[in-house]
């Protein structure tokens, strides 16, 4: 099973993977901001992204401080000068999250922060699960996964479709 929490099964995937892993290396934003112990999470890690997937980059972000991780993002010169970015507060479940998005590079960037340990949230858990079914259904769904996706469906919804899950984002969770 591959360590999803450290950036190194990157070096030796797909080209958009290594490619991230230049990326985020290069910038260093793993290590210079370890303390909100982010993780890559989404499409990209899984090998399921399309044309315009974002890199998934997910915090843990105790909203007290909630300055303290915005000034330390800006600080790690992550975004660049020039950069559009687009802030949100959504709520979700319940719980105020954070959403940052922005281009670096070639690569559209979307930061999220929720206070509650990464490896909790449901974008990694998420992934977690969609990785085993994969791993499991083998390349052939995969490839209707992709497909589906090519077509404007989101991850989760594209899943439950190949599953018949009535609800893929909690029945996933579930898996």
């Amino acid at each position: 099973m591959i360590d999803f929490t450290k950036l190194d099964y990157l070096k030796v995937g797909n080209d958009r993977q290594r490619r991230a892993y230049s990326l985020l290396n290069k910038h260093r934003l793993f290590e210079k901001l370890k303390f909100y112990s982010p993780i890559l999470a989404g499409t990209i890690p899984i090998e399921i992204d399309v044309e315009g997937s974002d890199l998934d980059i997910i915090f843990e972000v105790d909203f007290r401080f909630e300055e303290d991780f915005l000034d330390d993002l800006m600080f790690s010169k992550f975004i660049p000068n020039d950069a559009e970015v687009k802030v949100e507060y959504p709520v979700i479940n319940g719980e105020k999250c954070i959403t940052i998005n922005f281009i670096l590079e070639d690569f559209p960037i979307e930061i999220f922060g929720q206070n509650k340990p990464t490896i909790e949230q449901n974008a990694y858990r998420h992934m977690i699960s969609e990785h085993k079914i994969l791993q499991e259904k083998g390349e052939d769904f995969k490839q209707k996964i992709i497909e589906l996706k090519k077509k404007g469906i989101k991850t989760e919804p594209a899943f439950g479709i190949l599953l018949g899950l009535e609800n893929p984002y909690e029945d996933l969770l579930k898996m």
